[in-house]
């Protein structure tokens, strides 16, 4: 379980954007209300070393972000970040509506069918076009579990645990 003190890693910087020093981020969860939201981020460096800045400014632009950190006004300032990894605190991300859930908080969750069988744990997770799809890996076997409401039928963050009622034939191997 990730706590709330935890960096999570959200994108990387690809490049910078203008002369202005906008930094041009490529999200990998594909979502960007998270990011748009951020007051502060961490960006990973050589050696791993982490360094925080204050985020003035955060924009979309053709399935990216453009992010403007405080104190930073030219290009020539930002180029040394280019490359760095994007890391938040996880008590950062925006409030979600119930039955909604980040992914870094699924990830590890012991997966069992409302028969009691374990299934085992949620590896990945997929974005498809429609709906995710949870990779849940127990022992030697994998399943692909859809992220749909009448297959999943209770998610408790506090125990590590998603409970699923999968139809007939989906656990087939």
């Amino acid at each position: 379980m990730i706590s709330s003190t935890d960096f999570v890693l959200l994108g990387k910087v690809v490049a910078t954007h203008g002369i202005r020093g906008q930094l041009t981020i490529v999200p990998f969860s594909g979502e960007f209300d998270t990011i748009l939201s951020l007051k502060e981020i961490a960006l990973k460096g050589p050696e791993n070393r982490t360094e925080t800045f204050a985020v003035e400014r955060a924009t979309v632009h053709r399935n990216r972000v453009l992010l403007t950190l405080k104190g930073f006004t030219n290009i020539n300032e930002v180029l040394h970040l280019v490359g760095r990894e994007l890391l938040v605190q996880r008590d950062q991300f925006p409030p979600l509506d119930e039955g909604e859930f980040y992914w870094c908080d699924l990830m590890g969750l012991s997966v069992t069918t409302t028969d009691g069988e374990s299934l085992g744990r949620i590896a990945e997770i997929m974005a498809t076009g429609s709906n995710d799809v949870y990779v849940v890996r127990g022992g030697e076997k994998e399943y692909l579990i859809p992220a749909l409401e009448d297959i999943v039928v209770n998610v408790d963050l506090t125990q590590g645990t998603m409970t699923v009622s999968p139809p007939e034939g989906l656990l087939d191997l």
